[in-house]
């Protein structure tokens, strides 16, 4: 049975294709967007106060060099799919970088299966979030360089701002440290606000997800169905690199299915920002239209349930 957060995706999708007026205020969607993004750093926040943050660092370190590992392994293989050079990069990028929407789902369907997860898995997402991202611009700009395209020197500031400032890392890294600092005592006063609604504020942002995927099928009818296989394709490979590095960590059995979702999961609210800055030149219409208007989907209906069920097989 398919969770019901995952409908009311479906629901959006189908508002759009059947062209309805339906449409979510855009400061509402904002909201909704902070509002899960602290959620996610309190509830790991939270953990980080009840555990030495030293018996943490094996797995910082590791989920932050597979995070930079993917949009190396991922670009030759859209260059092989017969990508431009800058363009296969700016779309590893978005792959080097994470969902935090797509692990809210994945952490919730762990729940529901009540899987044992390391309960401080939101950290990972906020170390996972900038490494991939950066390698993968570097990528695209030394692509620009090769094609000698006058793309000029890099702007490392705006980047590490971008990337390492940006609503999606300071939201979550803040959250973390104010979870960390608070302690469940701390935190009581706004629990009612911050963690008991979580999964029906998913729900809504997953519906606006829908109409705004939904408006990604005519990009997908553009750029034909390679892009639509490169996005089906790439999430379950990813995933068992995920899945892997999840086994050497040693995780539990719900870590490595949440692992596995973050190294298949792609970015598509951090990425473009940071590419609009780093790499104008790249296609950004395109990586949007993969990563939401197809792997995003893909995950939610085929990805978690997969790496659900394999997750077992990667565990000691």
């Amino acid at each position: 049975m398919l969770d019901v957060v995952v409908l009311f995706f479906a629901l959006g999708v189908f508002a759009r294709v059947v062209k309805s007026d339906l449409r979510l205020p855009e400061a509402l969607y904002e909201t909704l967007t902070i509002y899960l993004l602290l959620a996610i750093g309190l509830k790991g926040g939270l953990e980080l106060s009840r555990q030495p943050l030293m018996d943490l660092l094996p797995q910082v370190l590791g989920v932050m060099i597979l995070g930079a590992l993917v949009p190396l392994a991922v670009t030759p293989l859209l260059r092989l799919a017969g990508l431009k050079p800058v363009d296969a990069a700016g779309l590893a990028a978005h792959y080097g970088s994470v969902s935090v929407v797509t692990f809210a789902v994945a952490l919730t369907a762990v729940q529901r299966a009540g899987l044992p997860y390391e309960s401080h898995a939101a950290l990972w997402v906020a170390v996972m979030e900038a490494p991939g991202l950066v390698v993968g611009i570097v990528l695209a700009r030394l692509a620009l360089k090769r094609a000698d395209t006058g793309s000029g020197r890099i702007r490392w500031d705006l980047l590490a701002h971008e990337v390492l400032l940006g609503k999606s890392v300071l939201l979550l890294m803040g959250g973390l440290l104010i979870g960390a600092v608070a302690g469940d005592a701390g935190v009581a006063p706004i629990k009612a606000v911050f963690i008991d609604p979580f999964k029906g504020v998913l729900a809504l942002f997953l519906l606006e997800l829908g109409l705004v995927a939904g408006g990604q099928l005519g990009a997908l009818k553009r750029h034909g169905i390679k892009l639509v296989l490169l996005g089906c394709a790439l999430p379950p490979l990813l995933a068992l690199a995920g899945a892997t590095v999840g086994m050497l960590l040693g995780l539990q059995v719900g870590g490595v299915t949440l692992l596995a979702t973050l190294a298949a999961s792609a970015s598509y609210i951090a990425a473009p920002a940071a590419l609009r800055v780093a790499v104008p030149q790249a296609n950004t219409g395109l990586a949007i239209a993969c990563a939401l208007g197809v792997t995003f989907p893909f995950n939610l209906l085929v990805g978690i349930p997969l790496y659900l069920h394999l997750a077992p097989h990667f565990t000691r």
